[in-house]
């Protein structure tokens, strides 16, 4: 009986077939995308067919670095470089892509991404020789193909948002043998002119089409001009390496009119509330100095030597009132004072007690006589009495014990 083999061991096999092939390890078909899967992985799966045949092909996300440098679309026509091999789980063969470029502009595709490295690496791209978009552009300078739609694109938005506008064009070729000195010479000419801003581009189209913009000498002029220059080249998905180089890349030639131009509208308005707020300010600080020169005003009045030396007098006015017055309670004061010690001494007074029927006696050196040792016989003494007084002599004096 023929020996039969496990469905494993067949894969394994065929693999092993494929894996000695010397054609199979290093294949290049060329064919159009169909069923284009980007995995969340990063992996792409996707089939490659011609008229009569389909061939399934993935890449695996380590591969896309090197090995793609553009998006894979549908029905999009390209050459798959890599290895032919199975997939022992599932027995389907598949060409496992390492490296894939578009059918007929491979070239053009590598040489585009050799420049961009290269510019990269001599800091062309870098942010910090991006110059800003004046933010009123007066005279605008275009390079593209003077009949196309771009340049009537660029006039019909830039007026619709500044109708006082000066766009100044230069019609460069865009395409084809001479574009390249055409865009330079124009990038030179509207510079030299004195433009605000300038746009430079065309519509869209294929690689080949776009090619002028993708060329070295387009690139430094771009990077030497003074003036800031906005690369509007194809449509959205289309990109150069004059857009890497521009200060500002847009994705349309309308959107570049619009990054460009600013709505004269929005200006005007601008322009009144800066004028509103500088009345405003003004007003504020006219009532500001106002104020303050009625301060010093008032502060010069009150420091005048005029205003101090009437002040210095109505206070001395006060001050005579107040000493004044003063004086007079102080005098009143002490008039009461003398009325009531002046009773007091009437109460203690010989002369109120003579008029109460008593007597006064004196010796002649008009001292009070108090005791009989003050006097001695025969001599003279005067005796005060209500109503005079008496000369007398003692006769007699004795003494008694009260």
């Amino acid at each position: 009986m023929q020996k039969a083999y496990t469905v494993a061991q067949i894969n394994s096999y065929i693999k092993n077939m494929f894996s000695q092939d010397y054609l199979l390890n290093a294949v290049s078909v060329k064919g159009e995308i169909s069923n284009c899967k980007y995995h969340a992985s990063g992996h792409i799966y996707f089939t490659l067919k011609d008229k009569s045949s389909v061939l399934a092909c993935v890449m695996f996300a380590g591969n896309r670095t090197k090995g793609l440098s553009f998006p894979l679309k549908e029905g999009m026509q390209v050459i798959v470089s890599g290895n032919i091999d199975i997939y022992e789980r599932d027995g389907k063969y598949q060409l496992y892509a390492r490296n894939i470029t578009q059918d007929g502009i491979g070239e053009l595709y590598e040489k585009f991404e050799r420049l961009k490295n290269e510019l990269s690496q001599r800091g062309m791209f870098d942010p910090m020789y991006k110059k800003p978009i004046p933010a009123l552009v007066k005279r605008l300078g275009v390079v593209t193909a003077p009949n196309g739609a771009a340049i009537r694109d660029i006039i019909s938005i830039s007026k619709a948002r500044n109708p006082y506008i000066e766009i100044i064009l230069y019609p460069a070729l865009v395409q084809g043998e001479g574009a390249v000195n055409s865009i330079v010479k124009g990038i030179k000419m509207l510079e030299m002119i004195g433009v605000d801003a300038m746009i430079v581009g065309r519509g869209g189209g294929s690689l080949e089409d776009l090619w002028a913009f993708n060329e070295e000498a387009v690139a430094q002029a771009i990077f030497d001009c003074d003036v800031p220059i906005i690369s509007a080249v194809g449509h959205e998905t289309d990109t150069t390496i004059a857009d890497f180089v521009a200060d500002v890349r847009a994705e349309t030639p309308s959107a570049a009119a619009q990054i460009a131009v600013c709505q004269i509208k929005n200006v005007t308005e601008s322009i009144e509330a800066l004028r509103n707020r500088l009345y405003k300010n003004i007003s504020v600080s006219i009532e500001s100095n106002r104020n303050r020169v009625e301060l010093k005003k008032s502060n010069l009045l009150r420091l005048s030597p005029k205003r101090q030396i009437a002040d210095r007098r109505f206070r001395l006015m006060q001050d005579e009132e107040h000493l004044k017055k003063s004086m007079l309670d102080i005098i009143s004061m002490k008039r009461h004072e003398l009325m009531i010690r002046s009773e007091r001494l009437n109460g203690v007074s010989p002369l109120e007690k003579l008029k109460q029927g008593y007597s006064y006696a004196v010796d002649a050196n008009s001292k009070n006589i108090n005791s009989i040792e003050r006097v001695n016989t025969g001599d003279s003494f005067d005796l005060y009495v209500t109503d005079g007084i008496i000369s007398a002599a003692v006769t007699k004096k004795e003494k008694k014990e009260i």
